[in-house]
């Protein structure tokens, strides 16, 4: 049972011990952040009000009945960058505390003080108001309103202050890219369609919880058809030794050697410690790079428990963020079902989301096709300079090929991409940060799931597209 969320009916006052009073305010704590950081967080604020006896006790006040009763600034002493670190992490003192009494998925830029409020954080004095109820929340501009969820699923956990660090905002023109956010949904047992391989998560989950334009719901909404779930699988060829391989980098640099995951790991985790690696763990932290710089250092000590990859029935992907920090992820399977077209979003997955990044049959139907137009513009395009293809639009027997030739262009590296996931942690890329690629970003990953890259080697075999001939 959770210690804070025991019976809070005695309310301290400012000349109760410290212990009692964080026991007290943690029981109104929203449950966005750790119930350690939290924790934590509290005590500073407490001790640090425990020679300003009025003040404590407007702050419990204040929080014990949720803003009911109208209660005096609650001050602390403003630091020189105007932050407070708290666990080793930094952020506006205001906004920490908001998020923790009042609003768990606030952005820091939402929140707007009272008139009556004499220390808000806006008016630059020496000591800074940390009242939650001396706030008030408005959406700013630049906030998707799409992504906020309006159901009842159960606490956000919000990015920490980090994330938000030296970023620059960067004109669509700049960049064609998009960042889509994925929140957290509602906790789903994770072992649910784990008892038989081939059983995918329901249609509903599927859609709900890789979808950015609705509000989110990784839960199944009806039961699996027998149809769906025993679907053949898609190639008789017996699957890979390994079913991924992952490679790690720093900015535009492999560090180490690219790990391979057997096929008996359907679960792998790839984290920041410095464990050895090995089966089913790949633990970046003990990697060393003598051109590492202190950006790249100070990121990767962010990566902490990382990400959780799992291949499921004949190699659908899910990713799970363990990390504190959201994980940034290029995936065409996700841009399909944003309504984007693919490489052209960067998704924001944030810690504790649970979603598909990887469909292998719509990658199987991508690749067929387009190896397919690849061989049919190749051949028509020789085929129309030899001058075997006379139309209304010819000249002198060469047809325009223009289209064809953009199609033409498509190659093996093309379908292989297919074919690759890639994962920045800790820092994004795109028209939203600094960085324009992933290869700007400090340390990411790339993911080679080989039963796709086993199926492009049919699909080839079958329709090669190198060299195409004239036609008759």
């Amino acid at each position: 049972m959770d210690l804070y969320k025991m019976s809070i009916t005695n309310t301290p006052t400012s000349n109760d011990a410290c212990l009692s009073i964080v026991h007290s305010l943690m029981c109104h704590r929203q449950g966005g952040e750790s119930e350690s950081f939290a924790k934590r967080a509290i005590e500073s604020l407490v001790k640090k009000l425990k020679e300003k006896k009025d003040e404590l006790d407007s702050l419990i006040t204040a929080i014990t009945t949720n803003g009911a009763h109208p209660s005096k600034c609650v001050t602390i002493q403003r630091t020189l960058d105007g932050r407070l670190q708290v666990a080793g992490r930094k952020g506006f003192p205001h906004v920490v505390y908001a998020r923790l009494w009042r609003w768990p998925d606030l952005h820091k830029n939402e929140l707007k003080h009272v008139k009556y409020c004499q220390y808000a954080f806006d008016l630059k004095c020496d000591s800074v108001c940390v009242n939650p109820y001396h706030y008030e929340r408005v959406v700013s501009p630049g906030i998707d309103l799409s992504t906020l969820t309006l159901s009842n699923s159960g606490p956000l956990i919000v990015k920490d202050e980090f994330d938000y660090e030296n970023q620059q905002s960067h004109s669509s023109s700049e960049s064609h890219l998009q960042t889509i956010q994925h929140p957290p949904s509602r906790p789903v047992p994770p072992d649910t369609f784990s008892n038989n391989p081939l059983l995918p998560p329901s249609e509903g989950s599927t859609s709900a919880s890789s979808s950015a334009f609705s509000t989110i719901s990784a839960g199944p909404s009806r039961p699996v058809t027998n149809e769906i779930a025993f679907q053949p699988p898609i190639s008789n060829h017996p699957a890979p030794e390994y079913w991924c391989s992952i490679a790690y980098f720093e900015m535009d640099v492999q560090v180490g050697e690219t790990f391979k995951v057997p096929s008996t790991c359907p679960i792998v985790t790839v984290d920041g410690y410095v464990d050895p690696s090995g089966g089913d763990r790949f633990c970046l932290g003990q990697l060393s790079n003598v051109h590492r710089t202190e950006n790249i250092e100070r990121a990767r000590l962010h990566i902490g428990k990382g990400v959780q990859l799992e291949c499921k029935g004949e190699g659908d992907v899910w990713v799970r963020c363990l990390s504190d920090h959201a994980v940034f992820v290029q995936s065409y399977y996700l841009d399909r079902e944003a309504g984007r077209a693919p490489g052209d979003a960067v998704h924001k997955i944030y810690p504790s989301a649970y979603i598909k990044v990887f469909d292998l049959r719509q990658c199987h139907r991508q690749m067929q096709q387009q190896a397919a137009t690849a061989q049919a513009a190749a051949a028509a395009q020789a085929a129309a300079v030899a001058g075997n293809i006379p139309g209304p639009g010819s000249v002198g027997g060469i047809a325009p090929a223009i289209s064809l030739s953009a199609a033409a262009g498509i190659g093996v590296d093309d379908l292989r991409r297919l074919c690759i996931l890639r994962m920045s942690f800790v820092k994004g890329w795109g028209p939203d940060y600094p960085r324009q690629s992933i290869k700007e970003t400090p340390c990411w990953i790339e993911i080679h799931l080989h039963r796709a890259l086993q199926l492009l080697d049919e699909v080839l075999h079958t329709m090669p597209i190198a060299d195409p001939q004239p036609l008759d």
